[in-house]
């Protein structure tokens, strides 16, 4: 993929729907009695994963152009899938249906590629092994692929050690089928996706400072889902916007739930104009953003806003090659266990185009305002990865190149189509 520099940006977008909703929509639907509509699903790869699971374990899913039928069958409905459950690349859809399938009545096995066959599952297998349940590595190394036996399950409070939507997702869809309260506790807030929409489709979950808890048995009904503009997709138009010479480009619709809107935050630190309009709270909050061009400095992005912004932070490190001064970004640990080591593989491609980062155990230290210049990078099929350097292509002098850029259709499938619009 190749992408050269370009000037004036401008248009108006609408993003596709929120990956991490457009999972949870397909998913409690398939567990309501009756039938959830969803409209502007994420069409992506990883969504389609979540899609083709549960229609493994007997859920009919209809899809046509504008919108995503799920006819659910109640919390106890899924019947034995009689192959291994194929979740793809998608993290999200293994660690979430791991939470779901500990609590059935059968056996059930999951696999995907060869970058979820690397990524830890211990951190869910811990908690659900507390609670009672029969969930093992096949490969003894706490990875995919994993068996699971569906098992009575008993309630917990689990303390986890890291901040992950994922995990804490795991352990209260595992909390519906225990035999009382469940919480999980983090050591700061992570996205509260689930929380908000277990409550729409009718489970009783409650907040109370960095710890959720459920209701078992819950009866969930199905419901109509709306799902936001994907603010991590967002991002990108955002930085070209900010970064783009002549540029104003309008979001339209795009989820700014305060679990997520770190990469807002941080563009407003580094001198960001960016003005939200027609703000909406009614479930989701959404809002449509317009992007200026912007001359940005560095800043440190560091502690509780990590969690709001981790899918975002490559993005950021290129933002911050751009800026001028030094961005500092720490305690995002996280990032290793990505799609790919992001702090290894952003520093890698920023430094063939001439940027001065230099790793660190925990994120980055990057001294912007130097002048960059195309190079070959490698996306390591990692989507966020291909769409941060195809941004970053735009605004260096020469050709940038992207090996496997087309792994953009994990989440975005029409990326590179939006990105060049905007330059017409």
């Amino acid at each position: 993929m190749e992408i050269k520099k370009q000037t004036n940006l401008r248009g108006e977008l609408t993003v596709p729907g929120d990956k991490s909703i457009s999972h949870r929509a397909v998913m409690f639907g398939s567990l309501a009695q009756g039938t959830t509509k969803i409209t502007h699903f994420l069409e992506g790869a990883d969504c389609l994963s979540t899609i083709s699971c549960f229609r493994k374990m007997g859920i009919d899913i209809e899809r046509n152009a504008s919108e995503i039928l799920v006819h659910g069958k109640g919390l106890h409905g899924l019947s034995a899938p009689s192959e291994t459950l194929d979740v793809g690349n998608s993290g999200t859809t293994t660690r979430l249906i791991s939470g779901i399938l500990a609590g059935q009545s059968f056996t059930s096995e999951l696999n995907g590629d060869a970058s979820i066959q690397s990524r830890p599952m211990k951190r869910i297998m811990t908690p659900l092994l507390s609670m009672g349940a029969d969930i093992v590595s096949l490969r003894g190394n706490g990875c995919a692929p994993l068996r699971i036996t569906g098992k009575s399950l008993h309630a917990a409070h689990y303390q986890s050690p890291v901040a992950s939507a994922q995990v804490k997702s795991c352990v209260l869809l595992a909390g519906m089928y225990a035999d009382g309260i469940t919480s999980v506790t983090e050591p700061v807030l992570s996205r509260n996706h689930t929380e908000i929409m277990l409550n729409y489709f009718g489970a009783n979950v409650t907040s109370q400072g960095t710890t959720a808890s459920i209701e078992p048995e819950p009866v969930l009904n199905g419901r109509e889902i709306k799902v936001p503009g994907d603010i991590s997709s967002a991002a990108y138009f955002i930085a070209a916007g900010l970064l783009t010479p002549g540029s104003e480009i309008l979001l339209k619709n795009v989820g700014i739930n305060p679990t997520r809107d770190g990469m807002l935050r941080v563009c407003k630190a580094m001198g960001a104009d960016i003005t939200l309009l027609n703000a909406s709270t009614e479930g989701e909050p959404t809002a449509d953003l317009l992007i200026r061009t912007s001359s940005l400095h560095g800043t440190t992005v560091e502690g509780e806003i990590i969690p709001t912004l981790i899918d975002e932070i490559p993005m950021i490190a290129v933002m911050a090659a751009f800026a001028e001064g030094t961005t500092v970004i720490r305690d995002a640990q996280e990032l290793k266990v990505k799609e790919s080591d992001r702090i290894a593989v952003v520093t890698e491609g920023l430094k063939r185009m001439g940027a001065d980062i230099q790793p660190t155990d925990d994120g980055m230290i990057i001294h912007g305002g130097k002048p960059l210049h195309g190079a070959e990078i490698n996306s390591y099929l990692d989507h966020r990865i291909a769409m941060s350097f195809a941004v970053a292509g735009t605004i260096c002098d020469g050709t940038l190149t992207i090996k496997d850029g087309d792994c953009v259709k994990i989440s975005y499938p029409e990326f590179y189509e939006d990105l060049y619009s905007l330059g017409k």
